[in-house]
């Protein structure tokens, strides 16, 4: 059999722009106008260089205020050892700050595959990414990340460790070099958790005085097996590459003392070398590839139970991998507001309802093998916490959705995908003052097929998306809201099995990243041939 066609290259282990907590993405000034940028007109078919990676989203605002740059990791990986370095806070720029922006600057040249990498402080996960794949001529690339959330465990000296995991040898040459830096701006402080804190040994203890608990997991499938693109997974008896006992549907669950507390859907990453075709990814990479976004959970309900001063078991599992298999990574930050006027914040879990876990793969043969999936799930929790500005109840309702069609052929010659997921959750803050609630609608989607002609030559058309939509309202009120859609399509072909320089790879990719909401908006395309960029189209 041969290996299925739309299998990532990504051969590495992940040991490991965000967004405001329980807000949406803040849009860009609103633009004075539309600017188009036309480039230079591609050639026939790929060379030995291309354009480097870049993406349609938009930059991290900041300030204009002082600032003090920080460098956290400055390493070239070459194999699975990590960096290990110290972080001290900066000089000059006090201790509280208006925002922290990471950055990544990043090259590699010669032939490799793309790489998953974590960059953790003091035991705290700050950043996760993947690598783009190099020209033979070489590449740079940059990530911007806001990471103020992170201010607390910036303000002590810390433990800095990251990992890029590599393989060089005569084949896979390329080195990847990389620098992270931390930028610290003065100004007004920004409203930050109180507290950072990690598991320790599964536990979880939080000050006696919490009064709002944010879970945040950077789940991802990877490592180089089946789970790194589970969402093509199969139930038995299918006759497909990768199975997995019920098929692909995955959700993410975190548990407190054994008891569900949240449910999400996994965002369906494909890395730099998905989908057997890297010619897709080479300048524009899929949404989140270069900065992992963790998935979010407002554990508040169980804050009463949590500030007992005991530590507390805290699990993240994933739904539909096989029993025993290994592919996920997860690792945890809890993120903690304290309540500066009570030293014991009481409370208790009031509802905790869990809907039956759907998860249904359809296995219809013929000369076309067809696997249809209907997975969901629903969850509401409810709890209250007596502070000392009165009591306050949040009650967090989430809902997923999962439906995909895949189809197959004899050997897996043509394969395609028609998925969507959803994911929508309704936070509702009630205690002084009127109802706060925020609504977000979350939708995924990926459509495509790989097609292998009896030529060698590898097709791959592909559509991927990532959208989210956010209301924010008081007493019934709107008071804000956003709605994000990144857009990623792409069409490559090239010869299989035949040398790099025999490939004779055409391609056409392109983002649109949208971004509209009462704090105004933003609109970028971009468009590759044969990886020139060939437009950059600004508009709002």
């Amino acid at each position: 059999m041969r290996r299925p066609v739309i299998m990532s290259m990504l051969a590495g282990v992940i040991l490991v722009a965000s967004t405001l907590l329980g807000a949406s993405p803040a849009p860009a000034a609103p633009s004075s106008g539309s600017t188009t940028t036309e480039l230079a007109a591609p050639p026939a078919e790929f060379g030995t260089d291309w354009h480097d990676p870049l993406t349609a989203a938009p930059p991290i605002t900041k300030p204009t205020a002082k600032s003090c740059e920080v460098t956290l990791a400055e390493a070239q990986f070459r194999d699975f050892t990590p960096y290990k370095g110290t972080y001290a806070p900066p000089s000059g720029c006090g201790d509280r700050w208006s925002k922290v922006v990471l950055r990544l600057d990043g090259k590699v040249k010669g032939r490799q595959f793309d790489r998953l990498g974590y960059l953790h402080v003091g035991g705290v996960e700050i950043f996760r990414t993947s690598t783009p794949e190099p020209s033979p001529d070489g590449i740079a690339w940059s990530v911007e990340k806001d990471v103020t959330r992170y201010s607390d465990t910036f303000r002590q000296s810390r433990d800095v460790e990251m990992l890029i995991g590599n393989v060089v040898d005569d084949t896979y040459t390329g080195v990847i070099d990389v620098k992270v830096t931390l930028t610290f701006y003065e100004g007004k402080p920004a409203t930050t958790p109180d507290r950072v804190l990690t598991l320790q040994d599964g536990t979880l203890t939080t000050p006696r005085n919490s009064e709002r608990v944010v879970a945040e997991v950077y789940a991802t499938g990877s490592g180089g097996g089946c789970e790194e693109y589970w969402y093509l997974t199969v139930p038995d008896p299918a006759p497909y590459s990768c199975r997995a006992d019920k098929g692909p549907y995955r959700e993410v669950q975190i548990k407190v003392d054994g008891q569900l507390a949240g449910i999400a859907e996994p965002f369906p990453t494909v890395w730099t070398g998905g989908w057997s075709n890297p010619f897709l990814w080479y300048v524009i990479p899929g949404p989140r590839a270069f900065d992992i976004k963790p998935i979010e959970y407002d554990l508040t309900p169980f804050a009463g139970l949590l500030n007992d001063g005991r530590p507390h078991r805290v699990d993240v599992s994933v739904v539909g991998v096989p029993e025993g298999q290994s592919g996920w990574s997860a690792p945890v930050n809890v993120l903690v507001w304290q309540d500066s006027g009570s030293r014991h914040v009481t409370g208790a879990l009031t509802r905790a309802e869990a809907g039956d876990l759907v998860n249904s793969s359809t296995y219809t043969p013929g000369s076309e093998y067809r696997i249809d999936t209907k997975g969901g799930h629903q969850l509401t929790v409810a709890g209250y916490v007596n502070t000392s500005h009165g009591r306050v109840t949040t009650t967090v309702t989430r809902t997923l959705a999962n439906n995909a069609l895949h189809r197959w052929t004899d050997g897996e010659n043509t394969d395609g995908l028609d998925a969507t997921w959803t994911d929508d959750e309704s936070v509702t803050v009630d205690g002084r003052g009127p109802a706060r609630t925020t609504r977000t609608q979350r939708t995924y989607t990926m459509n495509g097929t790989t097609t292998l002609g009896s030529d060698d030559r590898l097709r791959t058309v592909l559509t991927l998306g990532d959208r989210a939509a956010v209301v924010e309202t008081r007493g019934g009120r709107r008071t804000a809201w956003s709605r994000l859609d990144d857009t990623y399509a792409g069409d490559a072909t090239y010869t299989a099995n035949v040398p790099r320089d025999q490939r004779h790879a055409v391609g056409t990719t392109s983002e649109r990243y949208r971004l509209q909401g009462s704090a105004g908006c933003y609109d970028r395309r971009l468009v590759t041939v044969q990886g020139v960029l060939t437009l950059d189209h600004s508009d709002c």
